[in-house]
């Protein structure tokens, strides 16, 4: 499976874009994740709301499990890169879809502790 499809990789890129545009009229934007990645055998998970030119480096809230979850760049080649035991790898949750913008993921998980506890606050909120 391809971590990263095509059509998310544009929306996320036109996120940026966007974000650009307006940080340069000094108005900050805050955008929906639009992918999450898991680790199917830990708590790391990552959520995404941006895809820079590059196209590797990822804008959004990364929480490895230690109960201090980030908002900030991370890289997807190295997301990718990650090899688990039994031959397992970071996933794609194929089900995200979320109405809340980051900094809402980022209060909750702050308040939680964790990005997997903040999803359920987040759920429930809703």
């Amino acid at each position: 499976m391809t971590l990263l499809p095509e059509t998310l990789r544009e929306a996320l890129r036109a996120n940026a874009i966007a974000a650009c545009a307006a940080e340069q009229d000094a108005v900050v934007i805050d955008h929906r994740p639009l992918v999450k990645f898991f680790n199917p055998m830990g708590a790391a998970t990552w959520i995404a709301s941006e895809l820079y030119p590059d196209g590797d480096t990822l804008f959004g809230l990364a929480d490895l499990g230690f109960g201090c979850p980030e908002v900030g760049c991370f890289s997807l080649r190295e997301i990718a890169a990650i090899h688990l035991p039994f031959g397992l790898r970071i996933e794609r949750d194929l089900c995200f879809v979320t109405r809340h913008p980051l900094s809402r993921w980022a209060q909750a998980a702050r308040q939680c502790g964790s990005l997997i506890h903040a999803e359920q606050l987040l759920r429930e909120a809703s």
